[in-house]
C-alpha cells in the first residue's frame, strides 16, 4: 500500500550514482543553471494553482472537493500557510459531502504541516487526540505517516538542544517503525521509510544500501527522489565522504528546484557542505537561495534553520565574511523596513483617501449650498430691484400729478416695508432650511419641554427661529439682526434674552446653536 504517488522511471535515475568528484562538479553546474530558472518553475506552479482555482469556482461540490485536494497538494512545500488554508477547506467540504476518508486525510495533511509555521503545540494536541489502534489499517498507516513527519519537523526546531531533539526524533522513529510493518513490502514508500528509520537509529550502512537502491528505481525529478537523495547525502556526510555528500545533496536540490518545492533542507545542507570544502562564495549563494525559498514558502521553521546556518559560513575570512554579513543583514533590515514602510504607507494612503473622500463630499455639499444661496440672493435682488423700480414709477407719477400727500401716507403707513419684509422672510426661510433642514427640531432639543417652539400652519420659521438662524450663520450682533429683520435693536435683545431663559443650558445656548448642522 503506497501513500504517495511515485512515478517509477529507472532510466531517469541511472547514471546519477556517485562515481568520482567530477560528478558533483557537474551536478553543481547544473544546479546553478536550475537556480537561474527557479522563477520560471515557480511561475509554472503558480499558473497551475490559479488554473485549478478558476475551474473550482464553477465546479460541482464533488469536483470542488477533488480540486481543493489537488490545490492543497500543490501548495504543500510551496506556500505553507495557503496549504493549511486549503487543507482546512477540503476538510470542511469532505465533511459536508460525508467523505470521511478525504476529511481524515486532509486533516492529517494539515496537522503534519502546522509545525512549519510555528503551530507545534496545536499539531501535537490534535494528533495525539487520535487513538491509533482504533483506526482502520488504511487510516492508521496514514496517521503514522503524518505523525512521523510532524514529530520530525518538531525535532528539527531544536538543533541546539540535543535532549529535546532526540525526544521528538524518538517519537518519529517509533511511529515510522510501526509504519514500515504496515506498508506493502518492497514498495517505494516502504523502502523510503525503512531507510529513513535505519538512518535515524544510526544504522548508516543499512540505510545507505536501502536508499541508494530506491534512488535507482524512482524518477530522479520527483519529490521522493529529492528526499531520498538528501538522506543519502546526510549519511555520506556523517561518514566523512564530503564529495559524495555534495553529489547527493546537489541531486536533491535540483529535484526541489525543478518541482518548485520551496520547503527544503538540501540547499541549506549543501551550502554548509560547500563551506567545509572552502568554497565560501558558493556556500553563501546556496544559503541565500535557501533562505529566499523559506521566506517565499512562509515556513518559519526553515527560515530559522537557514538563518542559523548562515553565521557558520560567516566564520570564514573576516574581510569577505563581514561584507557578506553586512549585505545580508542590510537586506533583511531593508526588507523589514520596506514592509513596515509599506504597511504605514498603505494605512496613510487609506486614511488620506478617506479624508479626501470626506473633503470631496463636504465640498459638494458646500458648493451646492453656495449655489442655493447665490440663486436665492440673485432672486431676492431681482425682486427688490423690480419693486424698487415700481415704487420709483409710482412716486414719480404721484409727484407729477401733485399727489404728494398720498405718497407721504403710503410711505408712512409702513405697508410697503411690511410687504418687502414678508418676501424677504419667505426667501430667507426657504434658503436657510434647505441647508439646515432639521434646524427647528435641533433648536427644540436645546429648549425646556414647556418652552418648545411651535409653528403655525404654513409657517416655516418664526421671529424666534429667524433670530437663531442669523446667529447660526455667524451674525451675532443684535443691531445687524435688527436691521435685516426690520426690528428695533431693543426688540432683538428682548427676543434673544427670552430664548436664553427658555434654554436647558442658558450659559451655552449661543454656542449650542452654532453646533447645529
Amino acid at each position: 500500500m503506497a501513500l504517495s504517488a511515485v512515478s517509477c522511471k529507472p532510466e531517469h535515475s541511472r547514471g546519477f550514482a556517485y562515481d568520482s568528484s567530477s560528478d558533483y562538479e557537474r551536478l553543481l553546474v547544473r544546479l546553478d543553471k536550475e537556480l537561474v530558472n527557479r522563477d520560471a518553475y515557480v511561475s509554472a506552479r503558480n499558473a497551475r494553482i490559479d488554473s485549478l482555482r478558476m475551474v473550482r469556482e464553477t465546479a460541482s461540490s464533488g469536483d470542488s472537493l477533488m480540486l481543493t485536494v489537488e490545490i492543497a497538494n500543490l501548495y504543500r512545500g510551496f506556500l505553507t500557510d495557503s496549504a493549511l488554508v486549503e487543507c482546512r477547506r477540503a476538510e470542511r467540504l469532505a465533511h459536508k459531502l460525508e467523505d470521511s476518508d478525504i476529511e481524515f486525510k486532509m486533516r492529517l495533511e494539515r496537522i503534519q504541516q502546522m509545525p512549519l509555521v510555528g503551530f507545534s503545540h496545536g499539531a501535537i494536541a490534535e494528533f495525539e487526540s487520535f487513538t491509533l489502534d482504533s483506526l482502520s489499517n488504511i487510516h492508521q498507516a496514514m496517521a503514522l505517516w503524518a505523525g512521523r513527519q510532524m514529530y520530525s519537523y518538531i525535532a528539527a526546531q531544536f538543533p541546539n538542544f540535543p535532549d529535546e531533539q532526540n525526544r521528538w526524533n524518538n517519537k518519529a522513529t517509533e511511529l515510522q517503525e510501526r509504519l514500515v510493518g504496515m506498508l506493502e513490502p518492497d514498495s517505494p514508500d516502504m523502502l523510503l521509510n525503512a531507510g529513513e528509520c535505519e538512518f535515524m537509529k544510526g544504522n548508516d550502512a543499512r540505510a545507505y544500501a536501502i536508499l541508494t537502491e530506491l534512488l535507482e528505481r524512482i524518477d530522479i525529478n520527483s519529490n521522493m527522489a529529492a528526499r531520498v537523495a538528501s538522506l543519502v547525502g546526510q549519511i555520506s556526510s556523517r561518514q566523512g565522504r564530503v564529495d559524495e555528500s555534495i553529489h547527493y545533496l546537489a541531486l536533491s536540490a535540483i529535484a526541489d528546484v525543478r518541482s518548485a518545492t520551496r520547503e527544503v533542507t538540501s540547499l541549506q545542507q549543501l551550502g554548509i557542505a560547500m563551506y567545509d570544502k572552502g568554497e565560501i562564495e558558493r556556500a553563501d549563494y546556496y544559503l541565500q537561495e535557501a533562505l529566499a525559498s523559506a521566506v517565499e514558502c512562509h515556513a518559519a521553521m526553515r527560515m530559522l534553520q537557514t538563518s542559523e546556518a548562515i553565521p557558520v559560513i560567516s566564520a570564514a575570512g573576516r574581510d569577505a565574511d563581514s561584507r557578506n554579513r553586512i549585505r545580508l543583514y542590510c537586506a533583511l533590515v531593508l526588507m523589514a523596513l520596506l514592509a513596515v514602510g509599506l504597511i504605514l504607507l498603505i494605512v496613510k494612503l487609506r486614511s488620506e483617501m478617506r479624508h479626501q473622500q470626506e473633503l470631496r463630499s463636504n465640498l459638494e455639499i458646500t458648493n451646492h449650498a453656495k449655489e442655493v444661496y447665490m440663486s436665492e440672493f440673485v432672486s431676492l435682488c431681482t425682486v427688490y430691484m423690480n419693486k424698487l423700480n415700481r415704487f420709483c414709477e409710482i412716486a414719480a407719477r404721484k409727484i407729477a400729478t401733485g399727489a404728494t400727500d398720498e405718497l407721504y401716507r403710503m410711505t408712512k403707513s409702513g405697508r410697503f416695508a411690511e410687504e418687502q419684509s414678508r418676501d424677504f422672510y419667505a426667501t430667507f426661510d426657504n434658503a436657510f432650511l434647505h441647508i439646515y433642514p432639521d434646524f427647528v427640531e435641533r433648536v427644540n432639543e436645546l429648549l425646556r419641554d414647556d418652552s418648545k417652539i411651535e409653528l403655525d400652519a404654513g409657517e416655516r420659521l418664526n421671529t424666534d427661529l429667524r433670530i437663531l438662524a442669523f446667529i447660526r450663520l455667524g451674525v451675532e450682533d443684535s443691531p445687524k439682526i435688527a436691521q435685516a429683520l426690520n426690528y428695533s435693536v431693543n426688540t432683538i435683545y428682548s427676543y434673544r434674552n427670552r430664548l436664553r431663559n427658555r434654554a436647558i443650558n442658558r450659559d451655552t445656548f449661543d454656542e449650542d446653536i452654532m453646533k447645529i448642522g
